[in-house]
């Protein structure tokens, strides 16, 4: 059930990884931000423990993603709770008030240890089901399933990756310009008509009721860059702080996780 197979570089596969490049750094970025920002409530000797057992938490959920995959590829019916779980974010994102790092640590607050850290890793598996869908859904319909699954892979060691050594520019990104969470999430709904559409053309070989649509697929990715171009010009009209705020800002979260890391890997998770 899980066997990869490398799918041929077309330029819809380049299309493709760019496009989850795009999102992994931006969702891994979101995350990392909220997390950093959910155990601000808690002692200060405590703090690193509660967000080491959050990244590792982001990291076995991403793994789980993969394989869950797996099973979204293969029925049909999965990928339409798929498609309804994506759309259902892109809704909630733009219909939702104030900002998710203020709903973060609204959420946290006068949470005891483990608690929080039961809430981080809600919040992870929230980050990981988003970007492993957004994965399933741009797989070309025709695409046999071990070549999809190998770019769903590709996306979940991208985000890993991305976590860690992209998250600086990509934290710089999102705090000088918030609003490129609305050009990510933008794209998260046009990936959900995708899928929808998939699902239904699926759906229809096995209940010749159900009605079926088609997405032509330069019509998919002319849309795609258009959000991506027109979105991004909206969103650097107006930075939010300086790019030497922004910059100061992104470095300390991420050397705050480092020290986690770091302490994680000596058996001081505590900071001491």
């Amino acid at each position: 059930m899980f066997g990869l197979e490398m799918p041929p570089l077309t330029a819809e596969t380049w299309a493709i990884l760019g496009t989850l490049v795009l999102l992994e750094g931006l969702l891994s970025a979101d995350n990392a931000l909220v997390l950093a920002v959910m155990v601000r409530h808690l002692a200060v000797n405590v703090q690193r423990k509660a967000l080491a057992y959050g990244i590792g938490g982001a990291v076995v959920l991403r793994i789980l993603g993969v394989l869950l995959a797996a099973f979204v590829l293969e029925y049909w019916w999965l990928r339409a709770f798929g498609a309804l779980y994506l759309a259902y974010l892109a809704v909630s994102h733009f219909v939702k008030k104030g900002h998710s790092e203020e709903e973060a640590a609204g959420s946290a607050r006068g949470r005891g240890f483990w608690p929080t850290v039961v809430l981080l890793n809600l919040t992870d598996l929230a980050f990981s089901v988003d970007s492993i869908l957004a994965g399933v859904a741009l797989i070309p319909a025709g695409m046999p399933r071990e070549q999809g699954l190998t770019i769903v892979v590709i996306g979940g060691i991208v985000g890993l990756i991305l976590m860690r050594f992209a998250a600086t520019i990509f934290l710089k990104l999102l705090n000088k310009y918030p609003a490129f969470d609305n050009v990510a999430y933008a794209l998260v709904g046009w990936i959900a008509v995708k899928l929808g559409v998939e699902t239904l053309e699926a759906a229809h070989e096995v209940f010749p009721a159900v009605p079926t649509l088609h997405l032509p697929t330069p019509l998919f990715w002319g849309v795609m860059a258009a959000i991506a171009i027109i979105g991004s010009f909206i969103a650097t009209r107006r930075p939010a702080m300086s790019e030497a705020e922004a910059e100061a800002r992104a470095e300390a979260i991420v050397h705050r996780m480092d020290e986690t890391v770091a302490d994680a890997a000596d058996g001081r998770v505590d900071g001491r």
